[in-house]
Protein backbone atom coordinates (compact mmCIF):
# COMPACT_ATOMS: atom_id res chain seq x y z
CA UNK A 1 0.00 0.00 0.00
CA UNK A 2 1.13 3.45 -0.44
CA UNK A 3 2.48 5.55 2.14
CA UNK A 4 0.29 8.06 1.83
CA UNK A 5 -2.70 5.40 1.83
CA UNK A 6 -1.54 4.58 5.05
CA UNK A 7 -1.41 7.79 6.08
CA UNK A 8 -5.05 8.94 4.98
CA UNK A 9 -6.21 5.69 7.29
CA UNK A 10 -4.44 5.93 10.13
CA UNK A 11 -5.52 9.95 9.88
CA UNK A 12 -9.71 8.26 9.66
CA UNK A 13 -8.67 6.15 12.47
CA UNK A 14 -7.48 9.09 14.63
CA UNK A 15 -9.99 10.95 13.42
CA UNK A 16 -13.01 7.69 14.88
CA UNK A 17 -10.96 7.57 18.15
CA UNK A 18 -11.13 11.24 18.88
CA UNK A 19 -14.93 11.37 18.63
CA UNK A 20 -14.88 8.85 21.60
CA UNK A 21 -14.41 11.04 24.62
CA UNK A 22 -17.65 13.11 23.23
CA UNK A 23 -19.60 9.72 22.32
CA UNK A 24 -19.12 9.00 26.08
CA UNK A 25 -20.77 12.77 27.51
CA UNK A 26 -23.79 12.16 24.92
CA UNK A 27 -24.29 8.74 26.17
CA UNK A 28 -24.15 9.88 29.79
CA UNK A 29 -26.42 12.88 28.90
CA UNK A 30 -28.90 10.96 27.62
CA UNK A 31 -28.59 8.33 30.39
CA UNK A 32 -29.43 11.24 32.78
CA UNK A 33 -32.26 12.43 31.06
CA UNK A 34 -34.25 9.17 31.27
CA UNK A 35 -33.01 8.61 34.59
CA UNK A 36 -34.21 12.60 35.59
CA UNK A 37 -37.24 12.44 33.61
CA UNK A 38 -38.56 9.16 33.49
CA UNK A 39 -37.91 7.18 36.58
CA UNK A 40 -37.03 10.11 38.84
CA UNK A 41 -40.17 12.66 38.12
CA UNK A 42 -42.62 10.55 36.29
CA UNK A 43 -42.05 7.57 38.22
CA UNK A 44 -41.05 8.65 41.42
CA UNK A 45 -43.00 12.03 42.37
CA UNK A 46 -46.33 11.97 43.37
CA UNK A 47 -46.94 15.57 44.17
CA UNK A 48 -47.91 17.10 40.53
CA UNK A 49 -46.95 20.75 41.26
CA UNK A 50 -43.49 19.56 42.21
CA UNK A 51 -43.29 17.45 39.34
CA UNK A 52 -44.18 20.09 37.19
CA UNK A 53 -41.60 22.57 38.21
CA UNK A 54 -38.88 20.37 38.64
CA UNK A 55 -39.65 19.53 34.79
CA UNK A 56 -39.92 22.74 33.64
CA UNK A 57 -36.81 24.10 34.89
CA UNK A 58 -34.76 20.79 34.35
CA UNK A 59 -35.61 21.30 30.66
CA UNK A 60 -34.44 24.67 30.18
CA UNK A 61 -31.62 24.03 31.94
CA UNK A 62 -30.74 21.34 29.50
CA UNK A 63 -31.64 23.03 26.30
CA UNK A 64 -29.01 25.45 27.11
CA UNK A 65 -26.72 23.40 28.64
CA UNK A 66 -26.46 20.99 25.06
CA UNK A 67 -26.42 23.96 22.73
CA UNK A 68 -23.52 25.69 24.60
CA UNK A 69 -22.11 21.99 24.39
CA UNK A 70 -23.38 21.57 20.76
CA UNK A 71 -21.87 25.58 19.71
CA UNK A 72 -18.43 24.55 21.43
CA UNK A 73 -17.75 21.54 19.43
CA UNK A 74 -19.25 22.17 16.09
CA UNK A 75 -18.05 25.87 15.71
CA UNK A 76 -14.89 25.37 13.90
CA UNK A 77 -11.95 27.27 15.08
CA UNK A 78 -10.44 30.60 13.60
CA UNK A 79 -7.16 30.49 11.74
CA UNK A 80 -4.95 33.77 10.80
CA UNK A 81 -5.76 35.71 7.64
CA UNK A 82 -3.77 35.09 4.83
CA UNK A 83 -1.94 37.93 5.07
CA UNK A 84 0.27 36.47 7.99
CA UNK A 85 0.42 33.50 5.60
CA UNK A 86 4.23 33.56 3.64
CA UNK A 87 3.59 34.27 -0.14
CA UNK A 88 5.40 32.05 -2.77
CA UNK A 89 8.19 34.63 -3.09
CA UNK A 90 9.20 34.66 0.46
CA UNK A 91 9.07 31.37 1.03
CA UNK A 92 11.68 30.70 -1.40
CA UNK A 93 13.81 33.45 -0.20
CA UNK A 94 13.60 31.91 3.34
CA UNK A 95 14.52 28.32 1.73
CA UNK A 96 17.26 29.76 0.63
CA UNK A 97 18.77 31.31 3.47
CA UNK A 98 20.70 28.91 5.81
CA UNK A 99 21.35 31.21 8.73
CA UNK A 100 18.89 32.14 11.28
CA UNK A 101 19.85 35.62 11.62
CA UNK A 102 19.03 36.03 7.61
CA UNK A 103 15.88 34.11 8.13
CA UNK A 104 14.66 36.34 10.84
CA UNK A 105 15.47 39.47 8.98
CA UNK A 106 13.03 38.34 6.75
CA UNK A 107 10.35 37.51 8.80
CA UNK A 108 11.10 40.92 10.57
CA UNK A 109 10.44 42.68 7.47
CA UNK A 110 7.40 40.56 6.64
CA UNK A 111 6.08 41.51 10.27
CA UNK A 112 6.54 45.06 9.89
CA UNK A 113 2.91 45.29 7.95
CA UNK A 114 1.14 43.22 10.59
CA UNK A 115 0.04 44.05 13.87
CA UNK A 116 2.66 41.64 15.52
CA UNK A 117 3.80 42.53 19.04
CA UNK A 118 4.65 39.22 20.90
CA UNK A 119 7.79 37.49 20.45
CA UNK A 120 9.60 34.00 21.41
CA UNK A 121 11.42 33.62 24.63
CA UNK A 122 14.58 34.25 21.86
CA UNK A 123 12.61 37.67 20.66
CA UNK A 124 12.47 36.29 17.61
CA UNK A 125 9.54 36.58 15.88
CA UNK A 126 6.81 33.72 15.92
CA UNK A 127 6.84 31.71 12.93
CA UNK A 128 5.08 28.35 12.19
CA UNK A 129 6.83 26.31 10.28
CA UNK A 130 4.24 23.72 9.78
CA UNK A 131 1.57 26.10 8.57
CA UNK A 132 4.40 28.78 6.53
CA UNK A 133 2.62 31.92 8.50
CA UNK A 134 3.60 34.51 11.09
CA UNK A 135 1.96 33.87 14.00
CA UNK A 136 -0.65 36.52 15.03
CA UNK A 137 -0.62 37.49 19.17
CA UNK A 138 -1.92 34.91 21.16
CA UNK A 139 -1.92 32.50 18.15
CA UNK A 140 -0.71 29.13 18.82
CA UNK A 141 -0.45 25.42 16.49
CA UNK A 142 -2.26 22.72 17.79
CA UNK A 143 -0.92 19.38 16.87
CA UNK A 144 -4.41 17.33 17.41
CA UNK A 145 -6.04 19.54 14.48
CA UNK A 146 -2.64 20.46 12.65
CA UNK A 147 -3.03 23.98 12.06
CA UNK A 148 -2.92 27.53 13.95
CA UNK A 149 -5.85 28.53 16.19
CA UNK A 150 -6.23 32.09 16.73
CA UNK A 151 -6.18 32.63 20.83
CA UNK A 152 -5.75 29.32 21.37
CA UNK A 153 -6.60 28.46 24.85
CA UNK A 154 -5.97 24.42 24.34
CA UNK A 155 -7.55 21.55 22.45
CA UNK A 156 -10.31 19.68 24.62
CA UNK A 157 -10.72 16.01 24.36
CA UNK A 158 -14.31 16.12 25.50
CA UNK A 159 -15.57 18.78 22.38
CA UNK A 160 -13.18 16.97 20.19
CA UNK A 161 -12.57 20.46 19.21
CA UNK A 162 -9.63 23.18 19.67
CA UNK A 163 -11.07 26.40 21.85
CA UNK A 164 -9.93 29.93 20.90
CA UNK A 165 -11.41 32.76 19.89
CA UNK A 166 -14.32 31.56 18.08
CA UNK A 167 -16.09 29.16 20.56
CA UNK A 168 -14.61 30.66 23.92
CA UNK A 169 -17.30 31.85 25.18
CA UNK A 170 -19.36 28.96 23.88
CA UNK A 171 -17.21 26.64 26.03
CA UNK A 172 -17.66 29.11 29.17
CA UNK A 173 -21.22 28.71 28.85
CA UNK A 174 -20.86 25.06 28.47
CA UNK A 175 -18.88 24.77 31.74
CA UNK A 176 -21.49 27.20 33.24
CA UNK A 177 -25.06 25.11 32.06
CA UNK A 178 -23.33 21.90 32.80
CA UNK A 179 -22.50 22.81 35.95
CA UNK A 180 -25.58 24.32 36.84
CA UNK A 181 -27.03 21.10 35.19
CA UNK A 182 -25.70 18.42 37.87
CA UNK A 183 -26.44 21.00 40.90
CA UNK A 184 -29.85 20.95 39.43
CA UNK A 185 -29.99 17.27 39.49
CA UNK A 186 -28.22 16.65 42.46
CA UNK A 187 -30.10 19.37 44.78
CA UNK A 188 -33.47 17.68 43.63
CA UNK A 189 -32.53 14.48 44.09
CA UNK A 190 -31.10 14.67 47.43
CA UNK A 191 -34.57 14.14 49.02
CA UNK A 192 -34.74 10.60 47.09
CA UNK A 193 -31.17 9.59 47.54
CA UNK A 194 -32.29 9.84 50.99
CA UNK A 195 -35.00 7.60 50.82
CA UNK A 196 -33.15 5.01 49.38
CA UNK A 197 -31.25 4.46 52.54
CA UNK A 198 -34.06 4.93 54.38
CA UNK A 199 -35.97 2.38 52.39
CA UNK A 200 -38.72 5.11 51.83
CA UNK A 201 -38.68 4.19 47.76
CA UNK A 202 -40.47 1.34 46.11
CA UNK A 203 -38.78 -1.55 45.03
CA UNK A 204 -38.88 -0.69 41.55
CA UNK A 205 -35.87 -0.08 39.44
CA UNK A 206 -36.19 3.82 39.30
CA UNK A 207 -34.91 3.16 42.83
CA UNK A 208 -30.83 2.35 41.45
CA UNK A 209 -31.57 5.29 39.18
CA UNK A 210 -31.83 7.72 41.19
CA UNK A 211 -28.70 6.60 43.47
CA UNK A 212 -26.69 6.81 40.69
CA UNK A 213 -28.03 9.89 39.38
CA UNK A 214 -27.18 11.64 42.16
CA UNK A 215 -23.24 10.06 42.80
CA UNK A 216 -22.59 10.76 39.08
CA UNK A 217 -24.15 14.36 39.41
CA UNK A 218 -22.42 15.41 42.19
CA UNK A 219 -19.25 14.16 41.23
CA UNK A 220 -19.47 16.07 38.13
CA UNK A 221 -20.09 18.82 39.64
CA UNK A 222 -17.22 18.60 41.93
CA UNK A 223 -14.86 18.85 38.81
CA UNK A 224 -16.91 21.21 36.52
CA UNK A 225 -17.27 23.85 39.27
CA UNK A 226 -13.20 23.60 39.94
CA UNK A 227 -12.97 23.67 35.84
CA UNK A 228 -15.19 26.29 35.61
CA UNK A 229 -13.96 28.85 38.44
CA UNK A 230 -10.66 28.78 37.39
CA UNK A 231 -11.27 29.79 33.45
CA UNK A 232 -13.79 32.52 35.62
CA UNK A 233 -10.30 33.75 36.85
CA UNK A 234 -8.26 33.63 33.38
CA UNK A 235 -11.35 35.44 32.16
CA UNK A 236 -10.88 38.34 34.66
CA UNK A 237 -7.14 38.65 33.71
CA UNK A 238 -7.53 38.21 30.01
CA UNK A 239 -5.14 34.99 29.93
CA UNK A 240 -5.73 31.70 28.11
CA UNK A 241 -4.50 28.74 29.19
CA UNK A 242 -1.56 28.94 27.47
CA UNK A 243 -0.81 32.10 28.58
CA UNK A 244 -1.06 31.16 32.41
CA UNK A 245 0.81 28.16 31.77
CA UNK A 246 3.89 30.73 30.07
CA UNK A 247 3.77 33.97 30.00
CA UNK A 248 3.72 35.82 26.50
CA UNK A 249 6.86 37.69 25.45
CA UNK A 250 6.80 41.42 23.93
CA UNK A 251 9.12 43.00 22.72
CA UNK A 252 10.26 44.70 26.29
CA UNK A 253 10.57 40.96 27.85
CA UNK A 254 7.70 38.62 29.33
CA UNK A 255 4.19 40.00 30.63
CA UNK A 256 1.63 37.66 32.29
CA UNK A 257 -0.17 40.67 32.38
CA UNK A 258 0.04 42.26 29.09
CA UNK A 259 -3.29 41.65 27.64
CA UNK A 260 -5.13 42.63 30.66
CA UNK A 261 -7.66 45.71 31.03
CA UNK A 262 -9.34 45.15 33.73
CA UNK A 263 -11.98 43.17 35.12
CA UNK A 264 -14.77 44.94 33.13
CA UNK A 265 -12.99 45.10 29.77
CA UNK A 266 -11.75 42.04 30.02
CA UNK A 267 -15.02 40.81 30.21
CA UNK A 268 -16.55 42.13 27.50
CA UNK A 269 -13.53 41.26 25.54
CA UNK A 270 -15.24 37.78 25.88
CA UNK A 271 -18.94 38.50 25.82
CA UNK A 272 -19.58 41.53 24.14
CA UNK A 273 -21.02 44.44 25.47
CA UNK A 274 -24.45 43.61 24.52
CA UNK A 275 -26.12 42.18 27.55
CA UNK A 276 -28.62 39.82 25.91
CA UNK A 277 -26.23 37.85 24.02
CA UNK A 278 -24.28 36.86 27.13
CA UNK A 279 -25.96 33.91 28.53
CA UNK A 280 -26.70 32.53 24.83
CA UNK A 281 -23.73 30.64 23.46
CA UNK A 282 -23.91 32.65 20.03
CA UNK A 283 -20.59 34.64 18.63
CA UNK A 284 -20.32 38.13 20.23
CA UNK A 285 -16.82 38.74 21.42
CA UNK A 286 -14.94 41.64 20.65
CA UNK A 287 -12.23 42.23 18.09
CA UNK A 288 -11.07 40.02 14.98
CA UNK A 289 -8.72 37.50 16.66
CA UNK A 290 -5.21 38.66 14.59
CA UNK A 291 -4.82 41.50 17.13
CA UNK A 292 -5.50 42.97 20.22
CA UNK A 293 -5.37 45.54 22.86
CA UNK A 294 -2.63 45.27 25.38
CA UNK A 295 -1.79 47.48 28.27
CA UNK A 296 1.83 47.31 27.18
CA UNK A 297 3.93 50.99 26.70
CA UNK A 298 6.87 51.29 23.94
CA UNK A 299 5.29 48.26 21.41
CA UNK A 300 7.41 47.91 18.16
CA UNK A 301 7.24 50.99 16.48
CA UNK A 302 7.57 49.18 13.61
CA UNK A 303 4.22 47.77 13.78
CA UNK A 304 1.38 49.23 12.00
CA UNK A 305 -1.31 50.98 13.49
CA UNK A 306 -5.39 50.67 13.12
CA UNK A 307 -5.79 51.45 9.41
CA UNK A 308 -3.71 47.74 9.07
CA UNK A 309 -5.92 45.93 11.41
CA UNK A 310 -8.87 47.25 10.32
CA UNK A 311 -8.13 46.03 6.79
CA UNK A 312 -7.63 42.40 8.12
CA UNK A 313 -10.80 42.34 10.17
CA UNK A 314 -12.62 43.82 6.85
CA UNK A 315 -11.04 41.05 4.08
CA UNK A 316 -11.86 38.19 7.31
CA UNK A 317 -15.31 39.35 6.99
CA UNK A 318 -15.23 38.92 3.25
CA UNK A 319 -13.90 36.03 3.08
CA UNK A 320 -17.01 34.26 5.00
CA UNK A 321 -16.24 33.83 8.35
CA UNK A 322 -19.19 32.08 10.53
CA UNK A 323 -19.49 34.90 13.17
CA UNK A 324 -19.51 38.76 13.00
CA UNK A 325 -15.74 39.74 12.69
CA UNK A 326 -14.66 43.36 14.40
CA UNK A 327 -12.06 45.56 13.43
CA UNK A 328 -8.95 46.02 16.60
CA UNK A 329 -9.87 49.54 16.46
CA UNK A 330 -13.18 49.08 16.85
CA UNK A 331 -13.01 46.67 19.81
CA UNK A 332 -10.43 48.93 21.40
CA UNK A 333 -12.42 52.27 21.28
CA UNK A 334 -15.06 50.17 22.98
CA UNK A 335 -12.89 48.67 25.41
CA UNK A 336 -10.75 52.14 26.15
CA UNK A 337 -13.11 54.82 25.69
CA UNK A 338 -14.37 55.39 29.29
CA UNK A 339 -10.11 55.47 30.19
CA UNK A 340 -9.13 58.85 29.13
CA UNK A 341 -5.81 58.30 29.12
CA UNK A 342 -5.61 55.44 26.47
CA UNK A 343 -5.46 57.44 23.34
CA UNK A 344 -4.33 57.35 19.90
CA UNK A 345 -2.45 60.15 19.22
CA UNK A 346 -4.35 61.13 15.48
CA UNK A 347 -1.62 64.33 14.71
CA UNK A 348 1.29 61.83 15.35
CA UNK A 349 -0.10 59.40 13.33
CA UNK A 350 -0.64 61.70 9.97
CA UNK A 351 3.07 63.35 10.57
CA UNK A 352 4.71 59.72 10.59
CA UNK A 353 3.05 58.89 7.45
CA UNK A 354 4.00 62.34 6.11
CA UNK A 355 7.43 62.06 6.97
CA UNK A 356 8.30 58.17 6.95
CA UNK A 357 5.46 56.62 5.51
CA UNK A 358 4.86 54.47 8.53
CA UNK A 359 2.00 54.47 11.30
CA UNK A 360 2.63 54.89 14.73
CA UNK A 361 0.58 53.75 17.53
CA UNK A 362 1.32 55.44 20.99
CA UNK A 363 -0.68 53.62 24.05
CA UNK A 364 -0.27 55.04 27.28
CA UNK A 365 -0.25 53.62 30.45
CA UNK A 366 -4.25 53.65 32.23
CA UNK A 367 -4.11 56.21 35.23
Amino acid sequence: MAPSGSRSIKRGCQRVLYWIPVLFIALIVAWSYYAYVLQLCIESIEDTGQKVVYLLVYHAVFIMFVWAYWQTIFTRPMNPLKEFHLSYSDKELLEREDRGESQQEILRRIAKDLPIYTRTNSGAIRFCDRCQLLKPDRCHHCSVCDRCILKMDHHCPWVNNCVGFSNYKHFMLFLAYSLLYCLFITATDLQYFIKFWTNGLPDTQAKFHILFLFFSASMFSVSLASLFIYHCWLVCKNRSTLEAVRAPVFRHGTDKNGFSLGFSKNFHQVFGDEVKYWPVPIFSSLGDGCSFPSCLVNLDPEQPSSPSGSNLANKGAAEGRQFPSKPLRESQSRLLTSTPSWTENDSATEKNKKGANNDGLTIENEA
